[in-house]
């Protein structure tokens, strides 16, 4: 009898595998979802780098800035910039970062001016994302920048000056000590991604 339970042991253990891969094998296949077209994945390929090399063609001041201020943005980030209920304060804050209650807002803590214009494009208005032209984009961007004195109010940005404007925080930051990502044919031996 001994033996004969030495061998319905592992014979039943055979056939619980065999009984779970053809079971896996049943399960239906969803083929959910099918491939983005081109024209797809260019709407969405949106991001700026803080290079702009991504920023499209346009231009805007900060006095046309305020006017689309006024009229997009005021009742949400409030009529100083300081924010409110609904919006973030976009403004003050300079040499707040080494104290223990830093406020961290676009003059203080964002390291790069290309960052405004590419949350601006993708997220602003509330519920109104892509509303905006690229000149209304970049006329928002110069009239934040000029009320955190960053620019000058008559200063114009386009794709070539955003990127070169200085940001107050911009060598805040320690690059990542994580190599960048790297083909495994091109990743030097023991390198991981």
């Amino acid at each position: 009898m001994r033996c004969f339970l030495n061998l319905l042991v592992p014979a039943m253990a055979v056939t619980l595998n065999f009984a779970c891969v053809a079971a896996v094998a049943q399960t239906p296949a969803y083929r959910l979802g099918r491939t983005p077209t081109a024209e797809e994945i260019r709407k969405w390929d949106i991001a700026v780098g803080p290079e702009g090399k991504e920023l499209p063609p346009g231009s805007g001041t900060a006095k046309q800035g305020a006017e689309i201020y006024g009229k997009k943005c005021v009742s949400c980030h409030g009529p100083t910039l300081e924010g409110s209920l609904l919006g973030p304060r976009l403004v003050g804050g300079k040499g707040t970062l080494a104290s223990l209650k830093p406020v961290k807002t676009i003059g203080s803590y964002w390291p790069f001016a290309t960052t405004i214009w590419d949350f601006i494009n993708r997220g602003m208005p509330p519920k109104q994302e892509g509303s905006l032209s690229p000149d209304d984009v970049y006329a928002l961007t110069a009239f934040i920048l000029y009320k955190n004195d960053i620019i000058p109010e008559s200063d114009v940005l386009d794709a070539k000056s955003l990127p070169k404007v200085p940001m107050p925080n911009r060598s805040g930051f320690f690059p990542s000590p994580w190599p960048k990502w790297q083909p495994q044919e091109k990743r030097p031996f023991g390198m991981y991604p």
